[in-house]
């Protein structure tokens, strides 16, 4: 079965030391493109959120799922935050655009940018602990919202917002279904005082460790931007995540079939890759994964000068 399918992501993060932006695409798009191929199938998984069939709250909750997996703190969500996201879905739909900024005047208009549009929510960032911010969207044929949200994981740069391990609060809103056919998605995260995250030096990793029913392929040609320019079907991404306000440094980043050689990678890192923050960075295999196959990854750097080393494994479905 196919859908159509485009997603965007964008991220910002203030605090009383430093400044960070990643923002991954779709900021001056304004006519959504139409990408057909097979949209991630959800497999029975033990935990796993029960379905509501509500676009947004399966969306929200399979986020904090995976999240947990990892060892990450799970969102609370706020009210203010959903009506910001779902303000922001509404726009999208009714002037048919895939963007992060919306322009004054157009219909349904609720603020510029992600910070704006928190404010009209009455969601007031506040704390003199310093805050961060982040939105991901999905505009997809499909309205299941667990299902968008296991894609918006497999896009790498969203995935970078939506496993950020400081924030705290989350929003989401679905509009429906447009006239070009996408039903919108719109999930905020917050931070109104930065949480304690991981901790100085250390970091999470997805594909979790002894993950099951992984999937094999990411199309890198749906994600704005492209995170593999020069091809679309391509392995599923392996990341590493600290906290925002370190830096990863990465040595060795490998993937190899169990027993096998070293997969061929993209790797994605702040130093050779602005869309990827100073706090993560990734692995993509240049050739689909193969099924039913365990896969051992090995990451050796540094996270803000600390020695890091960690080596895991997964299987695909």
């Amino acid at each position: 079965m196919t859908h159509l399918r485009r997603i965007a992501a964008c991220a910002s993060a203030l605090s009383l030391s430093f400044f960070l932006v990643a923002c991954g695409g779709g900021n001056n798009a304004s006519t959504p493109i139409p990408v057909a191929d097979t949209t991630t199938q959800l497999l029975a998984e033990p935990g796993a959120p029960t379905l509501t069939n509500d676009t947004a709250t399966d969306g929200y909750n399979r986020f904090n799922y995976r999240r947990q997996q990892m060892g990450l703190g799970l969102l609370s969500r706020n009210a203010n935050v959903d009506l910001a996201a779902r303000g922001h879905s509404n726009y999208q739909k009714v002037n048919g655009a895939i963007t992060h900024v919306q322009v004054a005047g157009k219909p349904g208009f609720t603020g510029v940018g992600v910070a704006e549009r928190l404010t009209a929510a009455n969601y007031v960032f506040s704390s003199t602990r310093g805050y961060a911010f982040g939105e991901v969207i999905a505009a997809s044929a499909n309205f299941a919202g667990a299902t968008n949200a296991e894609d918006l994981i497999t896009a790498i740069y969203h995935r970078f917002v939506i496993f950020e391990p400081k924030f705290l609060e989350a929003g989401a809103g679905s509009a429906g279904f447009s006239a070009t056919g996408y039903n919108f998605l719109t999930v905020n995260f917050t931070a109104n005082g930065l949480g304690p995250g991981l901790g100085n030096g250390k970091f999470a990793v997805y594909p979790s460790a002894n993950q099951t029913g992984v999937t094999t392929v990411f199309y890198s040609d749906q994600e704005l931007p492209d995170p593999v320019p020069n091809q679309n079907a391509v392995g599923y991404p392996v990341s590493v995540h600290a906290d925002i306000d370190a830096v990863v440094n990465v040595q060795t980043f490998t993937i190899s079939p169990r027993g096998g050689q070293a997969l061929a990678t993209r790797l994605l890192s702040n130093s050779t890759d602005p869309e990827t923050p100073t706090s993560a960075a990734a692995i993509i295999p240049l050739a689909e994964l193969s099924a039913a196959t365990t896969y051992d990854v090995r990451f050796v750097g540094t996270v803000s000068g600390q020695p890091a080393e960690r080596s895991w494994s997964f299987t695909t479905r």
